[in-house]
């Protein structure tokens, strides 16, 4: 039986989904901290606006971050589309595995002579796993956007590759896969309850294994499967998704190296503790009954990633636990988190991550 790796902090996860060097670089760069030469020949990231590098900058929304303070501390100080003051948790990661750019957004490709075939950032923020998450917003690539725009860069790969689909299979399967979604179906969706029917229909037990309700891991496990294009039959133990799970999926994309990303601790992001009358039951900072949510999330998922290793034994997944290193990040007395999303205009809007 296949182990399941459960990685943290998130760098060194990278690194240990390698799981070997040999055979998987594809040329003699650096990356900025010059300490490998590249290890894999490309890097697929699929997300919200944690990993956002510019996908909304030209969408009809308000989850976009392609104006000041954004980018403050980026080369030229300049906003880019992330929702961060410098560099993603990707664009680190990127450069740990020797990448001399950044990963490029598929924004940034369409029409354009980016390179793909280092990898593409297909994250947007405000998305989420289902579909109508983060609506209320604007417009937003949900995860089936998402493999649907990999679906169009594998395409332009095959046809890189003189249209040698076995070629681009074989160069696909080298590359990593960074999965981080489901955030937003939280605190853009089932906890919105004046603009979501969702939490009012199902449980947090519920939303996790009920096929209606794919902001789940029977949704992150459908992503999965098409990802990696599998023909096995997975089934998760006691969830009544199983059945919908079994159905044969034949699209391949090729990823066989695939991280995946659990849920941080949303009932300690300022703006969900601001919106709960300033913290939780029994003089807690942060809600209870959110993270309590998150926690279930993050053990399916977990029981996601065995399942998965155990069937698909020619790919391999871990989880990266987020969770515990937002923990071990607050617990530091000089950690400030950022848990919301600034308009242009200086107001805040909605919360994504710490």
């Amino acid at each position: 039986m296949k182990v399941s790796y459960l990685c943290n902090p998130a760098i060194s996860c990278f690194f240990f989904v390698l799981f070997s060097k040999s055979g998987s670089g594809s040329g003699s760069g650096h990356g900025r901290h010059d300490i490998h030469s590249q290890l894999v020949p490309c890097f697929f990231i699929f997300g919200a606006s944690s990993f956002d590098n510019g996908n909304n900058n030209a969408l009809q929304t308000l989850a976009k971050a392609n104006y000041r303070p954004y980018g403050i501390d980026f080369p030229a100080a300049s906003p880019t589309g992330r929702f961060s003051n410098g560099r993603s948790i990707v664009d680190i990661i990127s450069e740990f595995l020797g990448f001399d750019d950044y990963i490029p957004s598929f924004a940034s490709t369409v029409g354009s002579g980016e390179n793909i075939l280092k990898g593409v950032n297909y994250a947007s923020g405000g998305s989420g796993i289902r579909p109508e998450t983060g609506q209320h917003v604007g417009a937003r690539i949900s995860m089936d956007g998402q493999l649907q725009n990999h679906q169009i860069i594998v395409s332009n790969i095959i046809n890189r590759m003189g249209q040698n689909e076995s070629a681009a299979k074989d160069y696909l399967n080298k590359c990593i896969y960074a999965v981080g979604l489901g955030t937003n179906d939280y605190t853009s969706n089932y906890y919105l309850p004046l603009l979501y029917p969702t939490s009012r229909v199902y449980t947090p037990d519920q939303s996790l294994t009920e096929p209606s309700y794919s902001s789940s891991t029977c949704g992150i496990l459908k992503f999965d499967l098409n990802l990696i294009g599998s023909s096995s039959s997975i089934t998760i133990p006691d969830s009544s998704c199983s059945q919908e799970l079994n159905r044969t999926l034949y699209t391949n994309y090729g990823a066989r190296k695939v991280a995946i990303f659990g849920l941080a601790q949303l009932g300690c992001a300022p703006s969900v503790v601001a919106s709960n009358g300033g913290g939780g039951a029994n003089g807690s900072a942060c809600v209870d009954y959110i993270n309590d949510a998150v926690q279930i999330f993050n053990s399916r998922l977990k029981m996601l990633v065995d399942e998965l290793n155990e069937n698909l034994t020619d790919a391999k997944f871990v989880y990266v636990n987020v969770y515990n290193m937002v923990s071990e990040a607050i617990s530091y007395p000089r950690f400030q988190g950022c848990g919301c999303t600034v308009l242009s205009s200086g107001k805040k809007l909605y919360s994504h991550t710490l």
